[in-house]
């Protein structure tokens, strides 16, 4: 009897959750009632992956609110099958009050989704009993010629001829899985130490120092940064917010009515960054009114072009100046139509000739001045991501009296319709996002870009960030932050040029950023085989897929018939983990597009009676 056709997905996370539910979505259509076999492999729970993993501290919250995630298409997503509606996580957390939904979840959990409303922000272990729930729903939904096999373990490499079956080694099974396609959707990985770490590290073991690199905060050794000492923190974005709250709350301390209570356990953390200020915080309040009409000056024609270009393209100057373009289109469409009394021209008058002035004109920097008449109602996108550039404090006291008034003018700010222009702002960066990610790989500066301005904090946190800075608990050190090593004191010395001449010494270094997803510098096995198997690598290291349905392009360019990767370390990556409902999430395409390419090559495969490797 022949054996079934195989696919093997390597990676039960969010990414792989969302292709095996799109495979569930088009397998009537494309591969009907033959029979297949499904692996998934993730040493950790599949539906949440290591990340989403159901065992974190209740301290560890989403980014996102509850109305703003789903694993389910809508009709804003362009995808060739078909929309297979589902819950967004508050609507959920209501179907399983109302005993319609009853999630495999710990009894904390539970009481949890029972507190939920759209607008708050979900603890991640929350957020892992939904991932489980749409998995298993996904399952659920496959025809009954799939059989799906669960495997708790890693896959350390693939390997195989490209006309002939893959072979996936497991890291404690002595056969490999056999499989005619695999997916890899691995999701984040540790890296290994580029050279600077590297340094850093052996300077910590030769004077007894702790440095922790860059690594999943809820995954870092914390126990080894001691109570009352100072600690350089360099990253200031969701890893360092992770970070203050389980060296704070998490050791005993408590915020009461806008003031921190500490434990004495905390050490005290002296951060800086490339910008010297944490990311911005969510938006508070919804839309009203008119949206913007997106995308504008960057829809598929555009991209179309770049990506029919010869040679690499440069993103300042290929793609930054629509970019730029389109959220100012994004930001003033919203001033004429919400706030008009700020506008001093008639919207269509400013339309037509905003539309005609090329980006970055004096032309158009003079139709805006004389539009805009308060300068704080003009676009600076400059100033929005280098707020700290030219600005010096002569002690670091005024630093902190500075940088906790900017963070409370931004949270009132994020928290005040009467600048809804800055939501605006944002949809047009999630509509960009959308265009863009079909250019591939264009470098690590837009997606830091668009984290800093779209993927902040929640509003809370960076309450709490005042509060900790008040109590003492939190220093802020400025922009530029170098950190040095010391061989004569045994010390790490961290400096920042806002304020010229402070010196900041610690026995202990953390660095707050997730690892580098480079396959150059991958502690993958897994995706260290693919890259010295021929694999196609950018520039900045990322494995380069097909845009069309993810398949693994080698070093001339051709893509593998059988393997196909999606996820942050592929040029096929995305804005984030999740999608807001109603908005298109280009990642929704990408998974559709890779299931039914999949789905088409199995049955064809299985229709030819798959042919011996």
């Amino acid at each position: 009897m022949t054996a079934a056709p195989s696919i093997v997905v390597i990676g039960g996370g969010p990414r792989g959750t969302g292709v095996i539910e799109r495979v569930a979505a088009n397998a009537a259509e494309l591969y009907g009632d033959r029979p297949l076999d499904l692996h998934v492999v993730d040493p950790h729970p599949a539906g949440g992956g290591r990340i989403w993993r159901p065992d974190q501290s209740p301290l560890l919250w989403m980014n996102s609110m509850a109305e703003d995630v789903t694993m389910f298409t809508d009709e804003t997503v362009e995808l060739a099958g078909p929309v297979v509606a589902g819950p967004a996580l508050d609507a959920w957390a209501e179907d399983v009050r109302a005993g319609r939904i009853t999630p495999d979840a710990d009894p904390s959990v539970l009481a949890e989704i029972h507190g939920l409303s759209g607008a708050d922000f979900p603890t991640r272990r929350l957020q892992s009993a939904y991932l489980r729930w749409t998995y298993e729903r996904a399952l659920a939904a496959l025809p009954p010629g799939i059989t799906v096999h669960e495997h708790r373990t890693t896959a350390l490499a693939v390997t195989g001829p490209r006309g002939g079956r893959q072979r996936v080694r497991l890291q404690d099974r002595p056969e490999p899985l056999l499989a005619d396609l695999v997916v890899l959707t691995v999701g984040h990985l540790d890296a290994q130490q580029d050279p600077e770490q590297k340094g850093l590290a052996d300077f910590a073991r030769r004077h007894a120092l702790v440095h922790l690199p860059p690594d999943f905060t809820a995954d870092s050794d914390l126990d080894a940064l001691r109570p009352g000492e100072p600690v350089i923190v360099r990253g200031f974005g969701l890893a360092f917010v992770d970070l203050m709250v389980l060296l704070t709350e998490g050791r005993g301390g408590r915020h009461e009515n806008g003031e921190y209570l500490p434990s004495g356990r905390e050490p005290v953390l002296y951060v800086g960054s490339r910008r010297g200020v944490p990311y911005h915080a969510k938006i508070g309040y919804p839309w009203t009114g008119e949206r913007p009409p997106l995308p504008q000056h960057l829809g598929p024609a555009w991209t179309e072009e770049l990506v029919g270009r010869t040679g690499p393209l440069d993103f300042r100057r290929d793609i930054w100046p629509a970019v730029a373009k389109e959220l100012g289109h994004a930001h003033y469409h919203r001033l004429f139509t919400a706030h008009p009394e700020r506008t001093a021209l008639a919207h269509d008058v400013f339309a037509e000739k905003y539309a005609a002035s090329d980006p970055g004109s004096p032309e158009l920097a003079g139709l805006i001045a004389e539009a805009l008449p308060d300068p704080a109602d003009r676009l600076d996108l400059d100033a929005l991501d280098r707020p700290l550039d030219g600005v010096r404090h002569d002690s670091p006291e005024a630093l902190q009296e500075a940088l906790r008034a900017y963070i409370s003018a931004d949270l009132t700010r994020r928290h005040d319709p009467e600048h809804s222009e800055d939501l605006a702002v944002f949809l047009g960066l999630l509509s960009a996002y959308a265009q863009i990610v079909r250019l591939g790989d264009i470098g690590s500066w837009w997606h830091g870009f668009f984290s800093y301005l779209a993927s902040g904090p929640p509003g809370p946190r960076l309450q709490q960030l005042l509060a900790l800075s008040r109590a003492g608990v939190v220093r802020f050190l400025g922009a530029d932050l170098t950190v040095e090593s010391d061989e004569e004191k045994g010390l790490f010395r961290a400096r920042s040029a806002t304020v010229p001449g402070a010196r900041t010494e610690a026995r202990a270094l953390v660095e707050a950023r997730l690892p580098d997803p480079s396959l150059r510098h991958t502690a993958s096995p897994l995706l260290r085989a693919l890259r010295d198997g021929g694999a196609a690598i950018t520039d900045d290291g990322l494995l380069a897929v097909d845009p069309g349905d993810s398949r693994v392009l080698d070093d001339e360019g051709r893509p593998h018939p059988r393997r196909l990767a999606l996820g942050p370390f592929t040029t096929a990556r995305s804005s984030g983990a999740f999608t807001r409902p109603r908005t298109g999430g280009p990642a929704f395409r990408q998974n559709d597009a890779a299931a039914r390419a999949a789905l088409t090559f199995l049955r064809d495969l299985s229709c030819r009676g798959r042919l011996a490797s």
